[in-house]
């Protein structure tokens, strides 16, 4: 039986570099893998709808790296097939894939419908093919995703959250699921440039309403949705800032009831649903930060 908490750590890097599947990038993945492995990191989440063949790179590429979908739409693969890919790849290599699954947004998924009752259909299809509820997680947001994700999984990857939504999550999940909370980072302590960067990579999300819904229900108004998010809200679901202060505030994560926390660095050149370079010397300054 494997542990999920002591398979993926307290720290992980999300990424939808790692899953690109652009040929300049591709002979560079398993390396970079291998490298956050030996820089300490306990598990990788592959950003951009990733599907399970993303994972085999990384995991082949390392002997202990816990590899993540973060996540897995299930509109876009088929339940299936992703569950006979789990398991191939669950033969070759036990216990170091976790599949996280998500039920997207009305916008990014032409099918999208009833999304609990479709993701309630999607776990009985995994559970009737064998794949383990206790390997999967799922990105909820909302009371109902999170009580789905206590009962029916092994627990939570909610993405762009605050330390307050994270501990609103524990009490519902209760003390034994996995929550592992993604966090993005800018390593930049000008609070004007690191505030401009985080912007551009958050206005995207900001026309998701399943974001900004969880955003109202933890106390932010419309005004804080302007111009690609208020200080406060920019604040609240970034860190950034020099050493000192990333490091708080991804421990605030902790303190709030995370057992892990998937660092995500955005940098000027970061856009959602286009990914570029891998930052692997951003990757480093952050193993520093968390050393």
């Amino acid at each position: 039986m494997v542990n999920l908490r002591e398979s993926v750590g307290r720290y992980g890097i999300w990424s939808a570099e790692l899953r690109s599947e652009d040929a300049a990038l591709r002979g560079e993945i398993p390396e970079a893998a291998a490298e956050l492995e030996e820089l300490g990191f306990g598990a990788v989440w592959l950003g951009g709808s990733s599907g399970v063949e993303h994972a085999a790179p990384l995991i082949e590429a390392t002997s202990r790296l816990t590899v993540a979908t973060g996540i897995l739409s299930i509109w876009q693969y088929e339940a299936a097939d992703a569950a006979a890919r789990f398991l191939k790849l669950e033969s070759g290599h036990p216990g170091r894939f976790l599949l996280g699954i998500g039920a997207s947004h009305a916008k990014l998924a032409e099918q999208y419908r009833r999304p609990y009752s479709a993701m309630v259909g999607y776990l009985d299809a995994l559970d009737a093919a064998g794949v383990p509820a206790g390997r999967i997680v799922l990105a909820a947001l909302g009371p109902k995703m999170l009580e789905l994700s206590r009962d029916r999984a092994g627990g939570a990857h909610p993405y762009l959250v605050t330390p307050e939504h994270t501990a609103q999550a524990r009490e519902l999940l209760g003390p034994d699921p996995l929550l592992a909370p993604e966090l993005k980072v800018v390593l930049d302590a000008d609070p004007d440039t690191a505030r401009a960067t985080a912007r551009g990579y958050l206005a995207m999300y900001l026309g998701l309403p399943n974001y900004t819904n969880s955003f109202l229900r933890l106390g932010f108004t419309e005004d804080d949705f302007a111009d690609g998010g208020s200080d406060r809200l920019i604040d609240a679901v970034y860190a950034w800032g020099d050493a000192a202060r990333i490091r708080s505030r991804i421990d605030a994560f902790h303190a709030a009831g995370a057992d892990h926390v998937a660092l995500q660095i955005v940098t000027g050149d970061s856009a959602p649903g286009a990914p570029g370079a891998l930052p692997r010397a951003e990757w480093r300054r952050l193993a520093e930060v968390l050393a």
